[in-house]
């Protein structure tokens, strides 16, 4: 049941993300900047979606890692 919950929250919070870059290329896209400029906008902003991503990647991959360590642990205990 917890599996389920934190699904649900990964899938939402990954929507939320790539919702706030897809707003942010169409916001970036109908400004009235120079191409030069809002290319270079579009450039920082992924880069930035990037680093996000990465950060939320490796906290996703730590919280995995700590659940199978636990989900281990137990196991070793119930039938070690």
């Amino acid at each position: 049941m917890e599996y389920h919950k934190e699904s649900h929250v990964t899938s939402f919070v990954t929507g939320l993300l790539l919702g706030a870059v897809i707003g942010a290329g169409v916001a970036l896209l109908a400004a009235p900047d120079s191409g030069r400029k809002t290319r270079r906008r579009i450039r920082r902003a992924a880069a930035d979606a990037k680093e996000g991503a990465s950060d939320r990647w490796e906290e996703l991959s730590t919280e995995v890692k700590d659940k199978v360590d636990d989900a281990l642990k137990g196991a070793r205990r119930r039938f070690g």
